[in-house]
């Protein structure tokens, strides 16, 4: 029954069968990320949602959240899913370190325990190079296997089934969660009203490991169309240079007050721009193209996320605690002293 499933092992003879299944991995690899990334932007709406549901003076934010845009989400998960496959690996392995390195600047100067709303910007703005670190490790890992497309086919079952998870998550609690805090009848959103303060650091801390496994596969994924090592030192070190440059500009753009949604797209235009012209000196023509797809998905992801982007710039969640009131037991009256007689 699975016989078809890596036809490219089973009969590595026809070169039109190998190329049809490496086409097949490449748009699992892509829909597995778009996968990953829907599972990001759903519970990053459910903390953003339950902050504006604990907070009365943001019942306008808290009604664009609860919008339910049913039709749209099955055309942006297959939209980025085909901007990742189109992609390419090398492409997005350059999109993943370059996130990377201006992600840790960026930490570095928030320093720790401080900045809450900058960091959950950095969350939102990461969807993409997510994508790409995912489609990066998957290529790596499942390079030469034996039968890489059940593995890709199992690996998106698992993805499906997170990502099936969380968007039910986000609707139960965009429908429901007001309600059942109120009766107390729902174990799931008094979990969310005791302890959704913490998500953003699992979220980190997620986010770290997927980016850790994402940039050594994008490095091996580079090195590996390297010949000799001049040809390595020859490609990275205009990409060195190219990265410290986009990086101390990000750090001069974090100084100035940001506008929103119009202002990630200018970044995104700017860091984009670079690689465009480093790969005009080290890459090919097919990058060029490949980073003009990639252009479209990072806007892609921004459009999905333009009002949580917008909560970033006029609230600090991070410093919403909602206080869980509990009943005060009545104090224990103290036993009344018998009265003493006097006897004459």
């Amino acid at each position: 029954m699975f016989s078809w499933l890596s036809l490219s092992s089973w009969l590595p003879g026809l070169p039109s069968l190998e190329w049809g299944s490496g086409l097949l991995d490449c748009f699992l690899q892509g829909l597995i990320g778009a996968f990953g990334v829907s599972v990001l932007n759903s519970l990053l709406k459910v903390y953003f949602f339950v902050g504006c549901a604990n907070d009365p003076k943001r019942q306008l934010e808290k009604d664009r959240l609860q919008v339910q845009w049913a039709l749209l989400e099955p055309v942006h998960l297959v939209g980025l899913a085909l901007c990742l496959t189109i992609v390419g690996t090398r492409v997005a392995a350059l999109v993943v370190l370059e996130f990377s390195l201006r992600a840790v600047s960026t930490l570095l100067s928030l320093g720790k325990g401080s900045a809450g709303p900058e960091r959950l910007q950095l969350y939102l703005l990461s969807q993409y190079a997510l994508g790409c670190g995912l489609v990066c490790g998957l290529s790596y890992l499942q390079e030469g296997a034996p039968h890489a497309t059940l593995g890709l086919l199992l690996s998106l079952g698992l993805a499906a089934l997170l990502g099936s998870g969380a968007r039910r998550l986000r609707r139960h609690v965009c429908r429901l969660y007001e309600l059942h805090r109120g009766e107390r009848a729902c174990g799931v959103c008094l979990g969310l009203l005791a302890g959704a303060h913490a998500l953003p650091r699992l979220l980190g801390r997620a986010l770290a490991l997927a980016f850790a496994v994402g940039d050594l596969a994008a490095v091996a994924l580079i090195n590996r169309d390297f010949l000799s090592t001049a040809e390595a030192v020859r490609f990275w070190t205009p990409l060195t240079i190219c990265y410290t440059l986009l990086v101390i500009y990000m750090q001069e753009e974090q100084r100035q007050p940001q506008v929103g949604l119009r202002s990630q797209v200018q970044t995104v235009l700017v860091r984009m721009g670079g690689l465009f012209v480093l790969l005009l000196t080290v890459g090919r023509w097919l990058d060029l193209l490949s980073l003009l797809v990639s252009l479209l998905g990072e806007l892609w992801c921004l459009v999905g996320v333009r009002t949580l982007l917008d909560l970033c710039q006029i609230q600090d969640f991070t410093s919403q605690k909602p206080t869980v009131s509990t009943p005060r037991r009545p104090r224990p009256s103290a036993p009344a002293e018998p009265q003493r007689t006097t006897t004459s």
